[in-house]
């Protein structure tokens, strides 16, 4: 049975991530077949198996036969950091923070009482010695013998509870800088190693609630005849490409600018301190930079051997959200693309 499963599964895994948007049906369909519930989570854990790149996933899935417990879905997610697990960790992370510090409070409290209790028992034999002036010196000797014994283990309980505290605090940082990863990653586009969709919906969205959207332009990008290049070539020639204009992209931005990739052959700038007519010039050279670096060899003659982008741009001082510009943006996109002579287009109210 699980082989069965995982046959199936692989055969869809083949299909590059950029090709085709997630199907949901046919997603649903299998999670029916294997009885797995329908988290949002395991959405996106089977659209990597029957869509993505990652031949991995649906081989470990297929291996877990029918009725597959969630922690084990959930271990294969977790595994290949896909963004839809990434919260599972930073759960767990937190649960852990959140016992040691209870754990680091309970001990700070018991130092507490080790060191009422020595200041008790110093005011015992304050108390005792002031009574009784007149007390044997073997009286008085064993008093103090007492209090040096107190003392003595408390500063042994001091120095054990120091060096705990050293390593829970080791421990938390260590907890942190795997969430800093972990935010990271699933801030990224795993093949051009771009910042990905989360990434732009985050910048654009600093950008009106701080007030610095004038003077930002948006473009989307879009790489045309690329479904039909994926499926003459393959996967791997498909992501050699998306790397390679990724690349490309990153040289193209200056510090303040930000390029990410949306997902399949989509990609997204903003750039600062521009008008329309700077933007039109950046696009006109992000346009013909593709041209001469995204070359590649082929046999056919009816294949120019070489690809072009679409690119719609959008003004921040003309959208009053986020939201909105990337509607201009992707307005003026669907535009470009519909008009290969004018492939740059700009969003006019």
């Amino acid at each position: 049975m699980a082989h069965s499963h995982a046959g199936a599964l692989a055969h869809h895994s083949g299909i590059q991530d950029a090709e085709a948007p997630i199907d949901l049906q046919k997603i649903g369909h299998y999670m029916a077949k294997l009885k797995v519930q329908g988290l949002p989570r395991n959405y996106q854990l089977f659209h990597e198996a029957l869509f993505g790149h990652n031949r991995e996933i649906a081989a470990e899935i297929g291996a877990l036969g029918s009725n597959p417990s969630q922690s084990m879905l959930d271990e294969i997610g977790l595994k290949h950091r896909l963004v839809s697990h990434c919260g599972l960790v930073a759960d767990k992370s937190n649960a852990d923070a959140a016992a040691m510090l209870r754990e680091v409070a309970s001990q700070l409290n018991e130092g507490l009482q080790k060191k009422q209790g020595f200041m008790r028992a110093v005011e015992t034999v304050a108390h005792s010695v002031a009574e009784d002036q007149n007390q044997s010196l073997a009286q008085f000797t064993a008093e103090m013998d007492f209090l040096n014994a107190s003392l003595t283990n408390l500063m042994l309980y001091e120095t054990e509870l120091t060096e705990k505290l050293k390593d829970e605090m080791e421990k938390l940082e260590a907890l942190e800088s795997g969430n800093a990863a972990i935010r990271a990653a699933a801030a990224s586009d795993r093949i051009t190693g771009l910042p990905n969709q989360i990434a732009l919906i985050n910048r654009l969205t600093d950008l009106y609630e701080d007030g610095r959207q004038a003077g930002t332009a948006l473009f989307l990008v879009d790489i045309d005849d690329f479904r039909a290049f994926n499926n003459k070539y393959g996967p791997q020639p498909a992501n050699h490409l998306l790397k390679k204009l990724g690349m490309v992209f990153r040289k193209s931005v200056k510090k303040n600018d930000f390029v990410a990739r949306l997902g399949g052959d989509d990609f997204s700038f903003i750039f600062s301190d521009v008008g329309t007519e700077d933007a039109l010039a950046i696009a006109t050279r992000l346009r013909a930079s593709v041209e001469e670096n995204l070359v590649y060899a082929t046999s056919d003659k009816t294949d120019p051997g070489r690809l072009t982008i679409s690119i719609g741009i959008a003004l921040g001082t003309d959208a009053s959200s986020a939201a909105q510009l990337m509607g201009h943006a992707e307005k003026a996109l669907t535009a470009a693309q519909a008009n290969r002579r004018k492939p740059i287009q700009i969003f006019q109210r």
